[in-house]
């Protein structure tokens, strides 16, 4: 552990470095993010295979980058950035167009988490009050990140003291050719998915949970990013390549295989598996430059690709999606493990 600086108001943030094998695996409490992970590829040339800052000043002044960022109180969309529990109307502000995206403007990842470590990772702990965001309940959210051979785990966890919604996430933006090395239209992807959901203009869900057959959104086998991005496809044109949440094969709460992605040139492999009933697959189509990451590259246009496991975007406004419900007296328990390995 390190201290990489301090909030604007003072605050020290801490750094912990996970090392296994030739792994190595960077978290912050800010935002409780994921900034690196070193991997190597088949000859054995080590690269950092996500995404991030070179320092926690950029992470500071980047507004909603959410590069890395642990995602809370609701990953994904709200539609209107409103939703109901027991008869009352809660409103969250928009900060997707209509829309709420990623908590509202002032998300978990714009806080400074409590740190513990614990054998071979850490865990973060924040605790949102009653009312952030428009959300009711005051939650508190655990997320421990551990490395374990090649594979790093996170546990998440989260209690509330009042009836309230929670969908937690990583936004973790991957390249296996390395975080400064091209886009990643090379990258042949798998997704254990029969189904998806379709969205609207705004990228809301519009309830229907679709078969992927005879769609460009079929990753059932393998498909390289690029070959079906700009098909004409209308759920392609809406989001603009991939950004689409897909429904999990297998029962939702069992750990269970939900993505592998390859990297040809490199031989580097990940492997996604969760307990979550989806997975958003997005293929960094609004990175545009804007964003300067590792020595001095612009992140532009389809430089990372995302596969943030979660519930069902806008699932309080669809009792037909798994229930982001969370009631007091219960905990909220996910696992989604990256693994990550050669072929």
């Amino acid at each position: 552990m390190a201290i990489w600086g301090n909030t604007a108001d003072g605050t020290s943030v801490e750094i912990f470095t996970l090392k296994s094998g030739d792994i190595e695996v960077r978290v912050m409490a800010y935002g409780g993010h994921l900034v690196s992970v070193k991997a190597p590829d088949r000859n054995g040339k080590i690269a950092d295979v996500v995404l991030g800052y070179d320092d926690l000043a950029t992470y500071l002044k980047v507004p909603n980058s959410y590069i890395g960022a642990l995602i809370g109180r609701f990953g994904n969309r709200i539609g209107h950035g409103k939703f109901s529990l027991d008869g009352k109307t809660y409103q969250i502000p928009q900060n997707n167009g209509v829309n709420a995206l990623h908590g509202g403007p002032v998300g978990f990842d714009r806080y400074v988490w409590k740190a513990q470590e614990t054998p071979g990772g850490v865990e973060f702990t924040h605790v949102s009050p009653d009312g952030d965001m428009g959300f009711p309940g005051t939650l508190t959210a655990k997320v421990k990140y551990t490395l374990a051979g090649n594979t790093l785990r996170l546990d998440y966890s989260a209690t509330t003291d009042k009836e309230t919604i929670v969908n937690l996430t990583n936004h973790a933006y991957f390249n296996l050719r390395g975080n400064d090395d091209g886009n990643i239209l090379g990258h042949k992807v798998q997704l254990s998915a029969d189904y998806y959901t379709p969205v609207d203009s705004g990228l809301i869900p519009t309830g229907e949970v679709a078969p992927v057959a005879g769609t460009p959104l079929d990753f059932r086998t393998p498909h390289v990013v690029g070959d079906r991005i700009e098909d004409k496809f209308e759920q392609m044109v809406l989001a603009g390549g991939y950004d689409h949440n897909f429904a999990i094969n297998g029962e939702p709460g069992t750990l269970r295989h939900a993505a592998t992605v390859v990297e040809p040139e490199s031989g580097r492999k990940l492997v996604v598996e969760t307990t979550e009933p989806g997975i958003q697959f997005y293929s960094g189509n609004f990175l545009d430059g804007t964003f300067t990451g590792r020595h001095g590259k612009p992140y532009a246009r389809r430089t990372g690709f995302c596969l943030e496991t979660q519930h069902f975007p806008d699932a309080p406004n669809h009792p037909e999606f798994v229930s982001t419900t969370l009631k007091p007296g219960e905990t909220m328990h996910s696992t989604t493990t990256f693994t990550f390995g050669v072929e």
